[in-house]
């Protein structure tokens, strides 16, 4: 039968057991709950970085973009605090064990932020899977969505300042 058949026939006749599946990036919820938390635990290192990539921008323009990613990227931060206290009843501690590289220039620090976002985006879709359906789950959705304009600024930028 062809799989379309077999989803149409499931929300047609409930009764009838559709074909297992699941993601490959599957995850449950308390590995969203630690994802969460590896989330936050890296802030210092993120303050640091975007001070520095901003001090670096060759314009006031090129600044800004990377001021409101950063904005954002705080509010991030904030939301997924709020959202590890109210799922656990316990905060969470910025214990972060990495030390900071800095930035050898601007370019380089355009790429690194690339993939930062393109990361993030990959360890938030772990998070969204193992969140039950509401809130929490449509706040995570936003925060991809978020780390994707990112990237896409980031790309912007890098394809700027390659002349």
């Amino acid at each position: 039968m062809h799989p379309t058949y077999l989803y149409w026939q499931y929300y047609e006749y409930p009764h009838i057991m559709r074909m297992p599946f699941s993601p490959v990036w599957n995850t449950n919820y308390d590995s969203s709950l630690q994802g969460i938390k590896e989330a936050v635990q890296g802030e210092r290192n993120d303050e640091l970085f975007y001070d520095e990539l901003i001090k670096l921008a060759p314009s006031r323009e090129q600044a800004e973009i990377i001021v409101n990613i950063r904005n954002d990227e705080r509010g991030h931060n904030k939301m997924f605090r709020e959202m590890y206290r109210a799922l656990t009843g316990q905060e969470i501690t910025t214990e972060g064990s990495e030390l900071y590289q800095p930035i050898s220039s601007y370019r380089e620090g355009l790429q690194r932020a690339l993939q930062g976002e393109l990361g993030a985006v990959e360890k938030y879709r772990n998070i969204w899977f193992g969140l039950p359906a509401g809130i929490y789950k449509d706040t995570v959705f936003g925060v991809i969505l978020d780390e994707l304009k990112h990237a896409s600024k980031y790309n912007n930028l890098i394809t700027i300042n390659h002349q």
